[in-house]
């Protein structure tokens, strides 16, 4: 008799779990074989799961990884220079709560950015927010942040996410106002956030692509020395998934 309005009374209080377990119990023949506190234990049960679930969705959709990568995913048999052992010692995400960065190098197609979104994607599971975004891309928001008073709020953004992917690092010659920007990011971040950066050029390279000796100084500094490395190798598994399929790869 007290079905109906409970249910819209966990509803109103938005206990949704617990409204979907208890519609569950009540079709449930044996239920009344178990004690009250063993079928509380259920509802309250349900409804931490619900909402742990919830929480994972929207960590998810504000991280906007571009890829719906997991580390259960991940192929081994495609020799691309993955340490097997490195990979499950990250997936526990210490790094993330020691604060430590990664960087994945490699030539284009060899699963570079598809790694770095699985890593991110496991931060998530662990209750970590991510969040997704290319360099390039960043560089010019920023830019138009200025314009329009939204710089130190993107700033404090950006400083606030657990784990920030930095993708194609190395694709654009910075300009002054790039370095400074891009150091105000990482100096935000050091020692209090953990960043990833992929990059198809070798990390021996990014200081002299940054351009300016003492701004590459700093920025290196606070991006390689506390970091993972990974680099990849191999032919692009585009292309190794074009010749699968029979399709002609256009260069």
């Amino acid at each position: 008799m007290l079905k109906h309005p409970t249910l819209d009374k966990l509803h109103a209080l938005k206990l949704t779990g617990m409204a979907a377990a208890l519609e569950d119990q009540s079709a449930t023949p044996d239920i009344s074989d178990l004690s009250f506190e063993e079928r509380l234990g259920l509802l309250v049960d349900r409804e931490m799961t619900e909402r742990d679930n919830q929480r994972m969705s929207s960590r998810l959709r504000r991280a906007k990884l571009r890829h719906a990568a997991i580390l259960e995913d991940l192929d081994y048999r495609n020799s691309r220079g993955l340490d097997k052992g490195l990979v499950q010692s990250l997936a526990g995400c210490q790094w993330v709560k020691e604060r430590l960065n990664v960087l994945i190098t490699g030539p284009t197609g060899v699963g570079k950015t598809w790694l770095a979104c699985a890593l991110a994607h496991k931060a998530c599971r662990e209750g970590y927010t991510a969040q997704y975004v290319r360099l390039t891309r960043l560089l010019r928001e920023l830019i138009i942040a200025k314009g329009d008073g939204q710089y130190s709020k993107l700033l404090t953004s950006l400083a606030k996410v657990d784990v920030l992917i930095l993708d194609d690092w190395g694709l654009m010659k910075l300009s002054a106002e790039n370095r400074r920007d891009l150091l105000e990011v990482l100096e935000d971040r050091h020692g209090g956030r953990s960043t990833i950066a992929t990059s198809q050029l070798p990390i021996e390279e990014w200081h002299g692509l940054i351009g300016d000796a003492t701004l590459a100084d700093a920025i290196l500094d606070r991006l390689v020395h506390n970091a993972y490395k990974i680099n990849l190798r191999g032919e692009s598994m585009r292309k190794q998934q074009a010749k699968l399929t029979g399709a002609e790869t256009l260069e």
